[in-house]
């Protein structure tokens, strides 16, 4: 059996809190590293997880506090801030943006100074009336612009030296340093009588860290627009809301979403996105839920309905009532599980992770051997080719796309998967979607509505079934004390009610003992002869004191779209199984109807019995359920390598027990998610293949001096692209799978 908690981390249990920091100063997957293992280093800390893509760091543990964790952080070399846990999203939305304008302000600005600089001292540029810019200025403004380019280079190196760590800054600060001393000494030599046939370097080090910079920024650039699916979301829910006076119905003042509280009243004109989660209390409205839940149409919401954050009123005024603070809406839920699945890391990720940690020193030993080889066997001019060379390896070995490779995929794969309203609680989760072999569904509210209704019952035993029915939530339950309603048909008090997942219910009427089950499990212990029940259709037993009090038949809608899912996923490779604690009748009808082979088809399973088939399974599985019965098949198929799938409008404890969720009751929903989940894999795998390739190839080609005498600059110019074009895939998957 895998654990799944040693590819994504423990979820945090009841004891547990998560922290968030912002981290400011890393580069690549090294210094990701080194930030991980000085969180990691805190007592308490079960969990640390740091995101190069969005700067960011996620801690879950017992006992540990923010200040503690920035101490770590900082003693390994770099700046945080932790990130408050309850704010609005108006308050992520102003962090998000904060983060995104400081760090391309800062590189722009590096950027346009040594470009300036290195522009100007080259032959031909900024000359004065006399001739070029005289030797002497032109040091000058090298040097002034080389610190200041360098600053964040040489600050980050110097951290991690002080940590006796190294990162990529290091590899940077050492070649870019090498370049400049070695000039400066050559000059210093010159001007002192003792001239040398050797170039100088200060163009090349200015250059260099140029270049580097360009990279950073549009790197920087890349990742914003790779991580716009969070951006849209933020800005889903307005800022403000028109509060009502409860009193006399006008319209109040307008406040702060943040500040709604459960009960306050809101007013809702048409063209104005909902605020909060609430239900309508006057009005009726159109409401597009298409940011939310991908269904492209709107759905008619009338007085009792409910509505959540996000949604658009189309054509009505509505009066909602909130029946959540503004900060704890379905919104930022969902917004919060995004931040979780981006944060966290796949295992190919971590597996880049472990190399970069290792990655560094290799290639500092790499560039001394370089320096030595050229140095003892280069002839002429050996002493200038040793330091041009291993500079060279130095620049181009930075690993900055290794560690983009992952999460930048990762945020758009998760990003438009939540613009469809598909929420992916983890990047493992995703990874392993992507694996999937097999699909099992489950067949009531899953390939059917889960809206059954009544067909044929009397008065008498509709009022003993429905007395038991409402205390469960069970869509036959709901069916059965929808019809009595219906009817006028009045309840009996129930002693004693208990229910059994795939069982049904059991309570105590006027003293006698009554239980209402399903027929599967009615027949499957000698209680009613399967004859009495209605072949191809579900029904309930209703059983008074050992005696079959009547049977209950209902009819349960197959969804318009499963025949075409289930062909589509069988195209994509996929094969398909129904499980489902109905009657194999039953179920044989509903697979004939979408296209389910019936030796795929498990029928009158108990929760324990699809518990089992998952367990037993010599498949990748996906399980596709919304109910209790579903909740322990869930879990399962996550433990077992594969993906828990719950159907949005299912039960509370079928989608906590999922890695992903759907929205609503779109069950095509499946089919996007693996398909979106197999293309973020792919372009994962194209990305890390994309970075090793680079890596692998540019060391020899630099340590054999085929760059030439400019190889540290075009090292730089390199680097830099190297990085633009792993961010630019993931790009291309976010725009790619929007398109869909």
């Amino acid at each position: 059996m895998s654990d799944r908690s040693s590819e994504s981390g423990p979820r945090p249990t009841s004891a547990e809190a998560t922290l968030r920091l912002s981290i400011d100063g890393m580069h690549c997957s090294s210094c990701v590293g080194h930030v991980e293992k000085a969180l990691q280093s805190v007592e308490g800390v079960v969990d640390a997880s740091v995101s190069l893509a969005d700067s960011s760091a996620r801690v879950s543990g017992s006992g540990v506090s923010s200040d503690r964790l920035v101490e770590a952080v900082v003693s390994a070399g770099f700046e945080a801030e932790p990130i408050a846990t309850r704010r609005s999203l108006a308050q992520e939305r102003a962090a998000l943006d904060a983060r995104i304008t400081a760090r391309l302000n800062r590189w722009r600005t590096r950027m346009i100074v040594g470009l300036l600089v290195w522009l100007s001292v080259s032959d031909g540029m900024f000359t004065s009336g006399t001739g070029f810019l005289p030797g002497w200025l032109k040091v000058s403004l090298i040097t002034i612009a080389f610190f200041y380019v360098g600053s964040a280079f040489f600050a980050s190196a110097w951290s991690a030296l002080r940590a006796r760590s190294s990162n990529m800054d290091t590899l940077v600060s050492i070649g870019a340093l090498s370049a400049y001393l070695y000039s400066v000494v050559l000059v210093a030599l010159h001007r002192n009588g003792i001239a040398l046939e050797h170039p100088v370097y200060f163009m090349e080090s200015i250059g260099l860290l140029s270049f580097i910079s360009i990279g950073h920024y549009l790197e920087a650039r890349t990742t914003a627009a790779a991580g716009g699916a969070l951006r849209s979301l933020l800005e889903l829910q307005p800022d403000d809301v028109l509060r009502v006076n409860p009193e006399d119905g006008e319209e109040g003042r307008r406040v702060a979403t943040s500040l709604v509280a459960p009960g306050d009243l809101i007013r809702v004109r048409p063209g104005d996105r909902i605020a909060v989660d609430g239900i309508i209390r006057t009005g009726r409205a159109a409401i597009d839920e298409s940011s939310l839940t991908g269904e492209p149409l709107p759905v008619d919401r009338v007085v009792g309905d409910e509505v959540v954050a996000g949604s658009v009123d189309t054509d009505g005024v509505l009066v909602v009532e909130a029946s959540t603070h503004g900060d704890e809406t379905t919104l930022s839920r969902i917004i919060e599980i995004v931040l979780e699945a981006q944060s966290s890391k796949t295992r190919m990720q971590r597996l880049a992770d472990r190399i970069a940690s290792v990655f560094v020193p290799i290639v500092l030993v790499i560039s001394a051997l370089t320096f030595l080889g050229w140095w003892s066997f280069g002839g002429e001019d050996a002493l200038v080719h040793a330091i041009v060379y291993s500079v060279t390896v130095l620049v181009i070995a930075c690993p900055c796309a290794l560690g983009l490779a992952t999460p930048t995929a990762v945020m758009a794969g998760s990003g438009a998967a939540s613009l469809q309203g598909i929420l992916v609680r983890s990047s493992v989760a995703l990874e392993r979607a992507a694996l999937v072999e097999r699909v099992c569904f489950d067949k009531t509210g899953t390939l059917t509505e889960g809206r059954p209704v009544v067909k044929g019952c009397d008065d008498d035993l509709l009022r003993d079934a429905a007395s038991l029915a409402a205390g469960s939530n069970h869509p036959l339950s709901v069916a059965v004390v929808e019809a009595a309603r219906e009817r006028g048909v009045s309840f009996t008090a129930v002693d004693d009610l208990s229910e059994q997942a795939g069982v049904g219910l059991r309570g105590t009427i006027e003293g006698a003992a009554a239980e209402l089950c399903s027929a599967s499990s009615a027949t499957a212990r000698g209680i009613v002869d399967p004859e009495r029940i209605p072949e191809g259709l579900t029904a309930s037993v209703l059983v008074v004191d050992g005696r079959v009090r009547g049977v209950i038949v209902f009819d349960d809608r197959i969804r318009d779209e499963a025949a075409s899912v289930i062909a589509a996923l069988r195209r994509d490779g996929r094969e398909i199984s129904l499980l489902t604690g109905d009657r194999r009748g039953v179920a044989e009808t509903v697979a004939a109807s979408v296209g389910i082979d019936s030796k795929d088809v498990h029928a009158e399973l108990t929760p324990e019995g699809k518990l089992a088939f998952v367990a037993e399974s010599d498949r990748t599985i996906a399980m596709v359920g919304d109910g209790i019965n579903d909740a322990a098949a869930l879990s399962e198929a996550a433990v077992r390598g594969g993906v828990g799938i719950a159907i949005g409008a299912g039960t509370n404890v079928a989608i906590e027990s999922a890695d992903i969720v759907l929205p609503g009751d779109r069950v095509e929903a499946v089919l996007e998610a693996l398909r979106i989940a197999r293309s973020t894999r792919r372009a994962i795998r194209q990305n890390l293949t994309l970075s090793f390739f680079y890596n692998t190839c540019a060391i020899p080609v630099a340590a054999f001096g085929l760059l030439g005498d400019s190889g540290p600059l075009i090292a730089g110019i390199a680097m830099g692209l190297s990085s633009v074009s792993v961010v630019a895939n993931s790009l291309r998957l976010r725009l790619s799978l929007r398109s869909r």
